[in-house]
């Protein structure tokens, strides 16, 4: 038996580019290069159990990747078809020949050396239509000669050339390849002792929004693009999240009745000036880095998403959803319910929504930085129509609607009996900034 490897050398952008949609192409490649050596790795152990020979029929030239033991040739042809021919032939030593792609990092000793004798070939299809894994006897350029590549049906295909040609064919056990981000992801998840798998992790996660969100409150450079191409106004204004709250802010604050919810507080500037107002507030954040700066700043904040249980749900004077956080999860409406959800009857739901009226798009938008870029995140960008709308369905009623320096807000108030004002220390527990750094009230 001679096992071949069919492989391209990992080069960022010419491999797995398919999955530059959620990583860089040098990680993408990395990931490329990190299958292909597990690939190699199982079939030079595969080998050694029968005492085969192992080729790599190869796109490019050999690095540092490449266990011992491999015979290289270098790939010919004008398309797969006759590559994958060519790798038939260049490869034959008059003993049967399984060839493997670089993309089914998972495979294994049992799945390399399944049983096909008696049979003329052996072929493994993958979940998308492709195949993995073919084997032959002896070479036979009509096995692969029209044979239409890189399709959802190229697998079906090879197949029913082969059974033209007269060949008993041996099935293999289906595999998933890594192609797309979703592949990439379920291989990593289902075998995560994989070099492959390792890695996604490790890059995976620096490639989640709240990742580049957290580095852009470390002060790196993050652009929010949405699917225009342009970037968003608002998320993409780290220098004013971290900077003290403005005369605009303020203004806004100054209708806020106590105890004040803060959703997606950021670094903390709403919470911390509403604390030296000595209005009770609390922020609440998904990111560990933004919760970490607004208690260095002596405010109260929590890690959490706003869908899941919060302290003083219905009792809370004002909701805050400031600097377009309307935008949160991609469903303003849902949004608007849960504020309705978390004030208490009559309570105060502050909005901040983008200065044209008639913008209602819901579409994800991306993050950028320094080269990487994040998974689509959930985003909507709405004006004062859409959001008029969706709070008249969330029982909320309207009552201002006013514009500072370029920005927009609206405040609604729930439909219900007030309810008493209470002390966010009784509410829940923290206590705002002590009177002596407070600095003042508009």
């Amino acid at each position: 038996m001679t096992y071949i490897v069919i492989a391209k050398e990992p080069v960022p952008g010419r491999v797995k580019t398919r999955l530059q949609t959620d990583f860089t192409a040098a990680e993408a490649a990395a990931l490329a290069r990190a299958a292909l050596t597990d690939t190699l790795y199982a079939v030079r152990a595969a080998a050694k159990v029968q005492l085969c020979r192992t080729v790599l029929a190869l796109d490019g030239s050999p690095g540092a990747w490449l266990p011992p033991d491999f015979e290289v040739v270098s790939q010919r042809g004008r398309g797969l078809a006759e590559r994958l021919a060519a790798a038939f032939e260049d490869a034959y030593r008059g003993e049967p020949m399984l060839l493997v792609g670089m993309d089914t990092p998972q495979l294994t000793t049992r799945l390399l050396t399944y049983d096909w004798t008696g049979y003329d070939a052996a072929l493994g299809l993958t979940e998308d239509g492709g195949y993995w894994a073919i084997g032959l006897r002896h070479p036979d350029p009509r096995v692969f000669d029209g044979v239409p590549m890189s399709t959802d049906h190229t697998g079906a295909d090879q197949l029913d050339r082969l059974v033209a040609l007269g060949y008993k064919v041996r099935l293999l056990p289906m595999l998933r390849d890594v192609d797309t981000p979703s592949d990439a992801m379920a291989v990593a998840a289902a075998y995560p002792g994989l070099r492959m798998s390792r890695l996604h992790r490790r890059l995976h996660g620096s490639a989640h929004p709240a990742v580049l969100f957290e580095k852009a409150l470390a002060g790196e450079r993050v652009v929010a693009v949405g699917p225009d191409g342009r970037a968003v106004p608002g998320l993409s204004e780290v220098s004013r999240w971290q900077a003290p709250a403005d005369a605009v802010d303020r203004l806004a604050l100054s209708r806020c009745e106590g105890p004040v919810l803060d959703i997606g507080c950021g670094p903390g500037r709403i919470v911390t000036a509403l604390a030296e107002k000595g209005i009770p507030a609390l922020g609440v954040d998904v990111s560990a880095q933004a919760v970490l700066l607004t208690t260095e700043r002596g405010a109260p904040a929590l890690r959490r998403p706003v869908q899941e249980p919060l302290p003083g749900e219905g009792r809370w004077g004002t909701v805050l959803l400031m600097d377009g956080n309307i935008g949160i999860g991609g469903a303003p409406a849902e949004l608007l319910r849960r504020c309705a959800e978390l004030v208490r009857p009559a309570g105060l739901v502050l909005v901040e929504v983008d200065p044209n009226d008639t913008l209602d798009e819901t579409a994800p938008i991306v993050l950028h930085s320094n080269g990487r870029r994040s998974r689509p995140l959930p985003w909507a960008r709405v004006g004062s129509l859409a959001v008029l709308r969706h709070a008249l369905a969330a029982d909320l009623l309207a009552t201002e609607d006013w514009r500072a320096n370029g920005r927009a807000f609206l405040t609604f108030r729930r439909c219900g009996t007030p309810a008493t004002t209470t002390s966010l220390h009784s509410f829940v527990g923290i206590r705002p900034l002590p009177p002596q750094t407070r600095t003042g009230q508009l």
